[in-house]
């Protein structure tokens, strides 16, 4: 309910860009570029260290300035209007990882059920719906189908460092027993709003290799502009 009385209050109430700021605008022109890391699109990224079972990851834009304002103000301040936008960006980052273009499963990583009732709403699973509305306009054969569900319950992550934050999520998904026939022989791609470390990707991608399902990727909003992965990166880090 409270996801919907911002939506109306968003219709009615003067807004300014959630961005920079700029008055009456949702979301000016510049930090429109700015997600779209200035008509560059999304890139490869890797946290490191890699935690095991990690797949491949893509990101639409830097974890930085209006991108990381924009993504704030969608998960914790309510402006639902910017999951279109912010689903654009992640639609871009689905492209990359590839399918192979038959049909695709978009996994959102779920939220607590706390941090749910707290926002009033699910981000991810908001900016993952967009997502797959998106690639179905361009002809892409997409479904965002939300089966992970939390077994346990973890810690805030702010905080944590790489190792703790693998500990504290170690085991805390599953795809129930009913929702585990849906994954069969689909290609399924993780979809998150940002990466840092890895760890709750890496364990999403256990979790639904686990279930039987074929982890081809994983796509976010967004990541830390040091992940972002250059030709000569990768070759170094491959050494």
């Amino acid at each position: 309910m409270r996801g919907v009385w911002r939506e109306l209050a968003g219709l009615v109430l003067p807004v300014d860009c959630a961005g920079c700021g700029q008055p009456r605008t949702e979301l000016c022109a510049a930090c429109c570029r700015a997600l779209w890391r200035g008509g560059r699109g999304a890139g490869r990224v890797r946290p490191w260290p890699v935690p095991a079972g990690l797949p491949q990851v893509w990101a639409g834009a830097p974890y930085a300035d209006e991108v990381r304002a924009v993504l704030l103000a969608h998960k914790e301040r309510g402006a639902l209007r910017l999951a279109a936008p912010l689903g654009a960006v992640l639609a871009g980052a689905v492209r990359g990882v590839g399918g192979g273009g038959g049909p695709l499963l978009l996994v959102p990583v779920p939220s607590a059920r706390s941090a749910v009732a707290g926002r009033g709403h699910d981000p991810v699973r908001r900016i993952a719906l967009a997502a797959s509305a998106e690639l179905r306009r361009s002809g892409t054969g997409v479904r965002m189908l939300a089966v992970l569900r939390q077994r346990r319950a973890v810690a805030d992550q702010a905080g944590l460092d790489a190792r703790q934050r693998l500990a504290n999520v170690a085991g805390a998904l599953e795809v129930p027993g009913a929702a585990r026939r849906l994954l069969a022989g689909v290609p399924v791609v993780l979809a998150d709003d940002l990466v840092t470390t890895g760890a709750t990707l890496a364990e999403a991608a256990r979790a639904v290799r686990e279930a039987g399902g074929r982890v081809t990727g994983a796509a976010v909003v967004a990541a830390p502009r040091s992940s972002f992965l250059s030709f000569s990166t990768e070759v170094g880090r491959r050494v």
